[in-house]
């Protein structure tokens, strides 16, 4: 076990009706801290009360973004255990988006350790209404004080926790999508496969002008042919082509979603033929066109899956509706399946899930 210092709260605070909050507004009484510098690398791994951070106003990441995190859950089983989904691969893919963005790399033992023992010390904020959870958010941010564009000498590690309600405040429904002719999100060679701040400020404005149209998100394609499949709003889309279940292939212009791979190995655990590829619009169009595109959702850590009931596509003039613009089987059956993991309804086969109080 890691050496970890602990500083206790003089007072802890009143626990929020989850029901009732937005997603990451209240947060709990404790976060994990770790600093770096050249001289030291990481150190002093703490996990103190919740408190306003000081930064200066020349700080780096403010300037030039040198930031990364990652999005995973804690859930509460009905025998009172408190765990959390896949800590050890959200950790792994941190040091991924660390190199893409010349961030030191962490030590996976230490910060998995940390995040265990805070869950532990907080699993009492773990909510364990239908679809709640307690949503943990690492991050790392440059801190050097100055101006040079240069990467930065230092930097902090933190990781806060939120308790929050169920993503679909409205029941688990379909959406509608928007193909996005105008703009792009990421290239080849730049930061898409690394999950940072600048790929989420990349695709405000489209999202923006998306609801305008009266759509939910924005299907991103490539950023030079254009025809070319990428993410859905910040998450991973899949397509049930044919009896195949199809996903785009992990370029680096995408994440290598957590979910996203879950899917994929469950899929093929229930005897389902998976395929990571490039998918173009016109593919798609066609396989809408002879009936074979049967489903399409989004994967991710906040919807876990995300069904679509229509997917409109401006520049080829055409609105594919999708099983009536209701939910499709296969999606249906995935999203009670994880969500099952994530309750402890469903066993877990696969090594999914890590118990807080184990380590």
């Amino acid at each position: 076990m890691a050496d970890i210092r602990f500083v206790k709260a003089d007072k802890l605070k009143d626990k929020p009706d989850v029901s009732k909050i937005g997603f990451g507004t209240h947060f709990t009484d404790y976060m994990f801290v770790m600093d770096y510098n050249d001289g030291q690398g990481w150190h002093d791994p703490r996990i103190i009360p919740y408190q306003d951070i000081k930064v200066s106003p020349a700080n780096t990441t403010l300037h030039y973004g040198q930031a990364i995190f990652e999005g995973c859950k804690a859930y509460r089983y009905k025998d009172g255990k408190a765990v959390v989904f896949r800590a050890k691969d959200h950790i792994a893919r941190l040091n991924k988006s660390a190199k893409i963005l010349d961030i030191p790399q962490v030590d996976e033992k230490l910060v998995f350790e940390a995040l265990m023992k805070l869950i532990d010390i907080e699993k009492d904020w773990i909510p364990d209404g239908e679809g709640q959870s307690l949503y943990i958010r690492p991050f790392i941010f440059a801190d050097d004080p100055y101006l040079g564009v240069s990467v930065s000498d230092s930097y902090k590690l933190m990781i806060i926790l939120s308790p929050v309600g169920a993503y679909y405040a409205h029941g688990f429904a379909p959406v509608k999508i928007m193909v996005e002719g105008t703009y792009v999100r990421a290239v080849r060679g730049g930061l898409g496969a690394a999950k940072t701040p600048a790929n989420y400020a990349a695709s405000l404005h489209a999202g923006l002008v998306a609801h305008q149209k009266g759509y939910d998100q924005t299907l991103w394609l490539d950023g030079v042919e254009r025809k070319y499949i990428g993410e859905v709003g910040s998450m991973n889309i899949l397509f049930k082509i044919d009896n195949k279940i199809v996903t785009p292939e992990l370029d680096g212009t995408i994440l290598d979603g957590i979910t996203r791979r879950t899917v994929l190995q469950v899929a093929k655990a229930w005897g389902y033929e998976v395929e990571e590829r490039r998918i173009s619009t016109d593919e798609l169009i066609e396989a809408y066109k002879s009936g074979k595109l049967e489903e399409v959702f989004g994967s991710g850590t906040a919807a876990v899956i995300s069904p679509v009931g229509e997917l409109g596509y401006e520049k080829a003039g055409i609105n594919m509706v999708l099983n009536d613009g209701a939910i499709g089987p296969f999606a249906q059956k995935m999203y009670d399946y994880i969500d099952g993991l994530h309750t402890g309804k469903v066993e877990d086969t696969f090594g999914f899930i890590d118990v807080a109080g184990t380590y």
